[in-house]
Order: C-alpha cells, then sequence, then structure tokens
C-alpha cells in the first residue's frame, strides 16, 4: 500500500525495517512533512503526497506536518531559475493557517501534529549556524540542477538561498523523522536531512519521495500559477468539469495517484477495450470528488454533468465574476482577454487570446472570435471557456 504511486524510496530495506521495529515496539514512526505556506490552496497534485501521509496514519503512524514560517523566510530555490522573493512575516502566517485548515480534509486531525519551524531555527546562534553549515558543502549544495544551471549561466546564487537545504534538513533533526515526505522535485532537500541526521549521530531518515502530478494541459506538473489544476476545496461541479476535460492517457495516473481504486479495477477501467474512455472518466470524476465532498455531492456533479452537455443548458450553479469599475472603459466595456484571467479561467493573457482565436470562448452562447475585442458587460452574461468551465458576470454599479 505505502509503495502505490511511490516515484522512489531511500532506500526501501531502511523503511520495511523501520516498519518492522514500529510493530514489534508498537511505537509509531514520525512521518514528517515540510511545507512552506507560499501557495495556501491545495490541489490534486499537492495531495498526491497528502493521501500517502493518511495511509501511514491508517496504519497506525504519526504524521509531523512542518511549517515553514522560517525558511519561507528564503523560499524554496528548487527548480526555480531566479531567486524567489521573500514573504513577509503576515504574508507566511496568513498562508499557514490556511494550510492548517485544508489539511483537514485529507490528514486525521488526531494523528497530526503541526509545528512551525521557527519553534527551532529562531533559537539558533550563529554560532551554532555556522556549526551545522560544516557539516555541508558547497560542492553538495551545488550538485543541484538549478543552481548548477544558474551558476554556469551567470545568474545571480544569494547566499540565503544555499542555506534553505540545510535549514529544511535541521527540520528533520529537530523533531528526530523517521520518513521523510516530498514530491520528486524535493529529492536533494530531503536527502538532506537524511544527510545530517547521520552527521549528528541520529538514525537517518527514509525519504519517500512521490511523482509530480501532470495537470490538465497534459504537460507540467499541477499548478495554480499555470491555471492546469484542480482545487480540493472546489465546487464539486467545476471539479467534476476539470476531470471530465483530462487527456485518456492521463486516466491511469490519476486514478493510481488520486483514488482508492484497486490496481486490478484501474487497469480494467482505463482499458478502451473493456470501458468506454467517458465513463471511465466519470467514474474517476466521482471518485475524486466523493474523498473531498461525499459520495452525494459526487453525484450530483455526475448529474449536472449530463443535464448540461445533454442538453445542451447552462449548470444551475456557477462561479460569479465580479467585474472592477477600474477595467470597464467609459463605454461599459472590458476587454476579454483581461477579463478571463481576472476570472481564473485562463492563466495569462496570451493563453487567454490562444483559446478565443481557437473558438473556445463564449459569451451567452455567442462565440467570441476577436482576441483584441472588448465585451459590453452586463450584470447575468455568461461566459464559457471551453466544454466544462463556466462564470456568471456582475457588472460594476451604475453599468
Amino acid at each position: 500500500m505505502i509503495a502505490r504511486g511511490t516515484f522512489d524510496i531511500v532506500p526501501k530495506a531502511d523503511l520495511k525495517a523501520k516498519l518492522l521495529k514500529s510493530a514489534k515496539d508498537g511505537k509509531p514512526l514520525q512521518i514528517k512533512l515540510g511545507l512552506d505556506p507560499t501557495a495556501p490552496d491545495i490541489h490534486l497534485g499537492f495531495a498526491v503526497v497528502l493521501r500517502k501521509l493518511r495511509q501511514f496514519q491508517d496504519l497506525g503512524h504519526e504524521v509531523v506536518i512542518i511549517i515553514g514560517d522560517y525558511t519561507a523566510l528564503i523560499g524554496d530555490p528548487s527548480g526555480r531559475s531566479t531567486t524567489r522573493p521573500m514573504l513577509s512575516s503576515e504574508e507566511i502566517a496568513a498562508n499557514g493557517q490556511t494550510y492548517v485548515t485544508q489539511l483537514a480534509k485529507v490528514l486525521d486531525a488526531e494523528k497530526t501534529i503541526v509545528r512551525f519551524n521557527s519553534e527551532w531555527l529562531g533559537k539558533l546562534s550563529f554560532a551554532e549556524l555556522v556549526n551545522l553549515a560544516s557539516k555541508m558543502t558547497v560542492a553538495q549544495v551545488m550538485q543541484r540542477e538549478d543552481f548548477a544551471n544558474r551558476f554556469s549561466l551567470g545568474q545571480p546564487i544569494s547566499l540565503h538561498e544555499l542555506l534553505y537545504p540545510l535549514a529544511q534538513a535541521y527540520d528533520s533533526v529537530a523533531i528526530r523523522a523517521d520518513v521523510e515526505m516530498g514530491g520528486q522535485d524535493q529529492t536533494f532537500n530531503n536527502l538532506a536531512g537524511r544527510a545530517l541526521q547521520k552527521e549528528l549521530g541520529q538514525e537517518p531518515q527514509v525519504v519517500l519521495l512521490m511523482p509530480l502530478l501532470v495537470g490538465l494541459d497534459g504537460v507540467k506538473k499541477m499548478s495554480k500559477s499555470l491555471g492546469n489544476y484542480v482545487g480540493i476545496s472546489e465546487a464539486p461541479a467545476a471539479m467534476f468539469g476539470k476531470l471530465m476535460s483530462i487527456s485518456d492517457e492521463l486516466m491511469p495516473t490519476y486514478f493510481e495517484l488520486c483514488t482508492d481504486v484497486p490496481m486490478p479495477d484501474v487497469r480494467i477501467l482505463t482499458d478502451a477495450d473493456s470501458t468506454h474512455p467517458r465513463e471511465a472518466k466519470k467514474r474517476l470524476a466521482r471518485e475524486i470528488i466523493t474523498l473531498y465532498h461525499g459520495t452525494a455531492a459526487a453525484q450530483a456533479a455526475d448529474d449536472e454533468f449530463e443535464r448540461v452537455h445533454k442538453e445542451h443548458q447552462v449548470p444551475e450553479e456557477m462561479p460569479e465574476v465580479v467585474v472592477s469599475a477600474e477595467s470597464v472603459d467609459a463605454d461599459g466595456q472590458v476587454r476579454l482577454t483581461a477579463l478571463l484571467v481576472a476570472a481564473n479561467l485562463a492563466p495569462s493573457s496570451g493563453e487567454a487570446k490562444r483559446l478565443i482565436q481557437q473558438g473556445g470562448v463564449s459569451v451567452d452562447g455567442t462565440k467570441f472570435a476577436d482576441p483584441a475585442g472588448m465585451l459590453l458587460v452586463r450584470s447575468g452574461q455568461v461566459i464559457k471557456v471551453g466544454k466544462n468551465r463556466f462564470a456568471r458576470l456582475v457588472a460594476p454599479t451604475g453599468v
């Protein structure tokens, strides 16, 4: 069960040994996940790791969530081509609280410990930090692909960024982690924790890495900034529509990483000769929505999808988008590309233009063909993007 869907377990033999020892001693393992509170809305891609943590909990182990309020002051440089902007203390506190609330949708709250790493990192003296830094070499840090690329291109790397993997590694030491979870892009950071524990005389943690879930576009990893995500707190109907838009090729991965459907059943569902892809996709959407909203909500979303697409009606419920007065010109018009971005119906102006050019955008049932065109705003107008995304406009007062 634990190995299902994993990208790597380092080393797998140690995990087996820790599990056996835990069962023999009756002492739960400490399973760590470090989070920098920089993106407070949890989507399916991030829930892949959370669901694996829940499996550990269901087996009797204890999950320790480290909210990186201190490391967020640095910003994780993983996968970055430029230095991350630092967050303010206020932003970190607000995002951290949002995470705590949303985690309860996946994890067992009674078996989850939430700690903030300012608790120990904020108490380190400069001498103690220097001593910790002596346990990691610059050559080790520069093995990271993102740092190596930036260095070869002559792009700046700030000293504080080099401290990030060290600070995250010390989190594992502070809580004496047995296992650290993370996405495959966190390989270096998580292995650094294992190495630092060994340097400081602790039993090294096992690193369990999950693959990065490809987003709705079928190309890049799921990300809110790219607009290719499904949020676990989104309305069931919105989730259903988004999931019905994924490619057939993505279904096996989504079933494996985002549901509890047994793998023999997944193989039947994703075999086009055994199950029609549309029915398999509807099953996938229902399974995922059931996890976060319940069975009744999943079935209602399915029924609504059928009503809209078979009877060519608009959904009974859809998000409302309030058009700001500043975006409307003297004639009560707004540029549609800007409106799509503001309404989170497109991640960028460029993508909005592409959608319009391909005939994927309509207003009140009429396709909008001009990517540079203006829309006369009226309350109640329904914008449709693609096959499954709708929004109802609310015009500014006086328009």
